[in-house]
């Protein structure tokens, strides 16, 4: 298979389509490979039948227990908002 090479800044400005497609890129700064990405397709259809399974686990772990999900839920949004808000960490230079 065939690999692409693109630099580092048009790697991350095109993650997306790069994401999407199914070919191997190596990324490269000042001419340099510095690394690849190999995009995997596929695997998203057991990664959703595992997260399911591990959902039905889920539900009847809390119906055992009696707890209220709206509960939980209102717990949650409660803690949120007394917790102090994160900054975002400055991106570096390329």
């Amino acid at each position: 298979m065939e690999t692409t090479k693109v630099g580092i800044r048009q790697f991350r400005a095109g993650m997306a389509e790069f994401i999407a497609s199914s070919t191997p890129v190596a990324v490269t700064r000042h001419g340099q490979t510095v690394g690849y990405f190999i995009p995997t397709q596929g695997q998203a259809d057991a990664d959703i039948a595992a997260l399911k399974q591990a959902s039905q686990v889920l539900d009847q772990l809390l119906a055992t227990q009696g707890v209220d999900l709206d509960e939980v839920v209102a717990e949650f949004k409660a803690v949120r908002q007394q917790a102090p808000a994160r900054k975002k960490p400055k991106a570096g230079p390329a």
